[in-house]
């Protein structure tokens, strides 16, 4: 018996958290388990400039609307392909705020490891407004990797 059957990794296309999908990848393979790629967005307001989406997409774990969600999901997927090439991949691209989504899907997917990437943990602002590490760390029912990656 493995000691993980269903390894759920949170991703916002961003290079840092790509490295959080190889490795659960890696470890998905190793125990023979399914990957879940997750994706969490806020909804796209009426009027969102192409500024707007520059200036979002520096901010770690914030998508918003669902097609640039949909997108990450997909790559996320060729660079778990990379790594693992015999295991069952899942996606699930879903509303809400990033850590709330992750542990909520972990609870719904029975997953036994849920992998993040550490952004947001050694910033100021993550340090006085938290971060996704940190609060599913502290709510996720499941062990949790925090993959180096910065």
């Amino acid at each position: 018996m493995s000691a993980y059957s269903t390894v759920v990794v949170g991703t916002d296309g961003s290079e840092t958290s790509l490295v959080a999908v190889e490795r659960a990848a890696a470890i998905a393979q190793d125990a023979g388990a399914t990957l879940v790629l997750a994706c969490a967005y806020e909804p796209a307001p009426d009027k969102v400039t192409a500024r707007d989406r520059d200036i979002l997409r520096e901010e770690a774990y914030q998508i918003v609307g669902s097609a640039p969600a949909d997108d990450t999901v997909r790559t996320a997927q060729a660079r778990a392909a990379r790594v693992a090439t015999s295991i069952t991949v899942e996606t699930a691209v879903v509303q809400g705020k990033p850590a709330d989504v992750l542990t909520k899907l972990t609870a719904e997917r029975n997953a036994d490891l849920l992998v993040v990437g550490n952004r947001g943990l050694n910033t100021l602002a993550g340090r006085i407004l938290g971060s996704v590490p940190l609060d599913v760390v502290r709510h996720a029912g499941c062990d949790v990797l925090v993959v180096h990656t910065t």
